[in-house]
């Protein structure tokens, strides 16, 4: 019987900072748009309680996931992780949660591209600019990872100068009073009505940290993954924690707060309330704001091609789709099939409406579904592996274990039942979707047994007993 061929792998080029760009850049549009949404559901101060409580989780979750990432530096993240504690079942829901994470997420930012330009030239239609979007950075990520990563890297520092220029600029017009008012869902007093608007807001303070665990699935091209990746993640959480804490605290502390709640532009209206209509700051904020979207729009291009090109190596997606550029060393196949997904929803956002509102707007919530499914299996995967392979490398060990894995998951439970609860419909959806792609597991097991050998996909085999005489 002849040996299998060993699986295609990516070039390690990545250093800890590279990563950092990726992990920050991935999310760091949720600073820009979308949180608000929170105040119009909890208020102010409910939403900045949910935050917290969702920032603590995905800190948690992250020391956590980095233990995972740094034992098992696979280009599948969190099916890999999955995989090894759970077998292939695991791998599936790990695997497909995820995909639907960074599948889904892209088209809304492309939109949201689109229609911040629109405001500046109105004649464009946002879904061509969408379009363009997407061959544009599908492109840039074909060339080569570290030219893609570099330019992740320069988007996110400009992303993150113009978030700290808008703290800085609105700061002179800071008043406590004007965040607290009305700030427990529209009353000056907490009260148990407040907890529905605070459950109700979770998905928008997710929002915040959506898709930072996208880094992983950059461990295959990461230089000393054991050493650049926990620096990259830790910096990564810390630093999008005090953005997030900082940009909701100054924008909510200007003016009426209820007026940027239900807007996809908080910012720039927020610094009108400062500096006026025809500011050069507030020219610079829209322009510059522009690369918040990219970034993240760029770097979840980056994370949803891994995971395909891991899914099709481990023979869960057709192989083809694991090829791997013989030029640019780079899964071309993925990120092309994950582009086609996402135009195809771009120009059927007004076709398919759901529950009343656009599907570009329906997919933002499906994504975070994936997600959460996601920290769910991620987090039992580590428990499960602390048992099952106790002797398995951990370059880097999930600190406060088992207390920071377990809140990260208690957390994580909590929020999908709030979310099942609001967004029902979705769920089904969602779930409906999970059992078709189940079906397609169970009549593909053939693929898995050819694919490739892939040893990070094999647990630690215990060593024979030998028999004594």
């Amino acid at each position: 019987m002849q040996n299998k061929k060993v699986a295609p792998v990516l070039k390690r080029t990545l250093g800890s900072f590279h990563l950092w760009g990726i992990a920050v850049g991935l999310v760091i549009s949720g600073e820009y748009f979308g949180w608000s949404y929170g105040w119009a559901q909890a208020g102010t101060l409910g939403f900045m309680i949910t935050a917290l409580v969702i920032a603590a989780m995905y800190c948690a979750f992250i020391f956590s996931f980095t233990e995972l990432t740094t034992s098992i530096p696979h280009a599948g993240g969190p099916f890999a992780y999955a995989y090894r504690a759970f077998g292939p079942t695991g791998g599936f829901i790990a695997g497909f949660a995820t995909l639907v994470e960074f599948v889904f997420a892209p088209p809304a930012i492309a939109m949201a591209i689109g229609a911040y330009l629109n405001v500046q030239f109105p004649t464009i239609d946002p879904k061509w600019v969408a379009l363009g979007a997407y061959l544009v950075f599908m492109a840039l990520n074909i060339i080569g990872v570290s030219i893609a990563a570099t330019f992740e890297l320069l988007v996110t520092l400009l992303a993150i100068f113009e978030l700290l220029v808008f703290m800085g600029v609105v700061a002179p017009g800071f008043e406590i009073s004007h965040f607290t008012h009305g700030g427990w869902a529209g009353s000056d007093s907490f009260s148990p009505v407040s907890f529905s608007g605070m459950f109700a807001a979770i998905p928008f303070a997710i929002w915040f940290f959506l898709a930072i665990e996208g880094a992983s699935m950059a461990a295959e091209e990461a230089k000393d993954p054991q050493r650049t990746i926990p620096k990259a993640f830790i910096g990564g959480i810390l630093t999008l924690t005090v953005l997030a804490l900082g940009v909701m605290l100054f924008a909510g502390g200007v003016g009426d707060w209820s007026k940027l709640a239900n807007i996809n532009d908080p910012l720039p209206q927020a610094m009108k309330l400062i500096v006026g209509n025809n500011s050069g700051w507030l020219h610079m904020l829209v322009w510059l704001g522009l690369f918040g979207l990219i970034a993240s729009f760029h770097g979840i291009i980056m994370g949803y091609s891994r995971q395909i090109f891991a899914l099709a190596r481990a023979g869960y997606l057709p192989k083809r789709l694991a090829s791997v550029n013989a030029r640019f060393q780079t899964p071309h196949l993925g990120i092309i099939a994950g582009g086609v997904v996402g135009i195809a929803a771009i120009f059927s956002d007004r076709l398919i409406v759901i529950g009343g509102q656009p599907l570009t707007a329906n997919i933002v919530t499906m994504s975070v579904f994936g997600a959460i499914v996601m920290y769910i299996i991620s987090m039992a995967a580590l428990f499960k592996l602390r048992r099952s392979e106790p002797k398995l490398i951990r370059p880097f060990r999930a600190p406060f274990y088992p207390f920071a894995p377990a809140l990260a998951l208690v957390l994580a439970i909590v929020c999908l039942a709030a979310m099942i609860y609001y967004n029902t419909l979705l769920f089904l959806i969602f779930a409906a979707m999970m059992l078709l792609a189940y079906a397609w597991f169970r009549l593909t097991h053939q693929a898995r047994s050819n694919a490739e050998s892939d040893p990070q996909l094999r647990g630690l085999k215990p060593a024979p007993v030998k028999s004594g005489k």
